[in-house]
């Protein structure tokens, strides 16, 4: 059976106070003494002055968390700003950052290499206006997958009758970091012929040797 006197203390506090309230109201319809009733309120005193000192507390701990949560941002946001100011500096070493308890950068990040293979190129498809370029890598011609350090296949492209002698020749005609890449041309391409070259890149933008020329024409 569950007890008659509620556990919490904001509870209890109601219970207690209704409880006296009307056992003093009916005392002698429920035949309580007043030395009982006395006695009743002694304790109750001792109760209320108890809650109350806990309330207070509850709340001056309350704002105090409050307080110190405010200060604690506070301070770590000048303690951000002057790290950044550290770390932009020329004269901070690696030791002082140690003993500071700051980020040490890195320093056997792995450079980004230059890519060193060159792409196969195809011309899988040729449509009115529109060429569908294939490219793999030479060490791995039946995989799609790029070499690795590689961001994508640098396009260009010479359009004429007569092959490029050189790379000037060429112009770019865009980056595909996934195979297929889709040539478009204008109508006046129509009836020319489109040279390919393309090359590996790597993230920034330093390119690998070319590929061997491929060409197509250009369906009208």
């Amino acid at each position: 059976m569950a007890d008659y006197i509620p556990s919490p203390d904001n509870d209890f506090n109601n219970w207690q106070i209704n409880f006296l309230s009307y056992l003093q109201t009916n005392k002698a319809e429920l035949k309580v003494s007043n030395e009982d009733i006395v006695t009743l309120i002694a304790t109750q005193s001792g109760w209320e002055t108890s809650y109350e000192v806990h309330l207070n507390a509850q709340a001056a701990a309350q704002s105090a968390r409050q307080q110190k949560n405010e200060d604690r941002q506070a301070w770590e946001n000048e303690i951000r700003s002057q790290v950044r100011k550290l770390q932009a500096s020329d004269t901070i070493t690696n030791a002082h950052r140690a003993a500071l308890g700051i980020t040490v950068p890195e320093s056997n990040r792995t450079p980004i290499s230059v890519p060193t293979t060159r792409p196969i190129v195809i011309i899988a498809e040729s449509k009115p206006l529109s060429h569908t370029v294939r490219f793999f890598d030479e060490t791995t011609p039946n995989r799609r997958a790029k070499p690795a350090g590689v961001m994508g296949a640098e396009v260009w492209v010479k359009i004429g009758d007569a092959p490029p002698t050189n790379t000037d020749e060429l112009r770019f005609f865009g980056l595909d970091t996934r195979t297929p890449y889709i040539s478009k041309f204008d109508s006046e391409d129509a009836g020319k012929i489109a040279y390919y070259r393309l090359r590996w890149v790597n993230p920034k933008g330093k390119p690998g040797p070319w590929s061997d020329l491929v060409s197509a024409p250009i369906m009208p």
